[in-house]
């Protein structure tokens, strides 16, 4: 069981892996895929997009941030299946871009991976999984703006993510880690994007 649930992070991108076909994925696809039940799963696949180099494709940070806001919504309020509006599922992205970023995103998963156990489980009950939730609400209403400073919009993802991974396999220290870098983005954005 141990194993399995450390392993979660590699099934996930197994199963966005098969979900690609043809020259083109949409957005619809991947959920389907994924189950509209899976919202850690969701969370973390989508903001993985975004922190590997399948975030070059234009806008992608601004959809990603739109998808895991209302997906926190939808777990805010007790949502148990997930619904997004069809301006977005409809969206497609490349296939061949979407793979190299998966590929791109094993080596660094598979790392983290022999680390993850269940820990400090409490922190994904309420009260204190507002906490995170609020924050990255925050941040996705910034990550639109963070498209134009390099890298930015990338760092946040992978903000989101480590969150979305700890969430998945109830890792709290990944919790943890992720509520303490959301507070830190926005000002390293600020810092290095546009007071420099």
């Amino acid at each position: 069981m141990a194993d399995e649930r450390r392993r979660a992070l590699s099934e996930v991108l197994d199963q966005l892996e098969s979900s690609v076909q043809g020259d083109s994925i949409a957005i619809s696809d991947v959920i389907e895929k994924l189950g509209h039940k899976s919202f850690a799963s969701l969370m973390l696949v989508f903001s993985l997009i975004s922190t590997s180099p399948a975030s070059a494709i234009p806008g992608i940070t601004t959809v990603v941030a739109a998808i895991v806001f209302i997906l926190v919504v939808q777990m805010m309020i007790g949502r148990k299946c997930l619904w997004l509006p069809e301006f977005i599922t409809r969206r497609h992205m490349s296939a061949a871009k979407l793979c190299k970023g998966i590929g791109w995103l094993r080596r660094p998963v598979h790392f983290v991976e022999r680390y993850l156990k269940p820990r400090l489980t409490f922190l994904f009950h309420r009260p204190w999984l507002w906490l995170p939730l609020i924050l990255i609400l925050c941040l996705t209403l910034f990550m639109p703006v963070m498209e134009i400073v390099p890298t930015s919009g990338s760092i946040a993802s992978a903000v989101i993510a480590l969150f979305a991974a700890g969430l998945l396999t109830r890792d709290g220290a990944l919790a943890v880690m992720s509520l303490v870098l959301l507070i830190a983005v926005p000002v390293a954005v600020w810092q290095f994007g546009f007071a420099g």
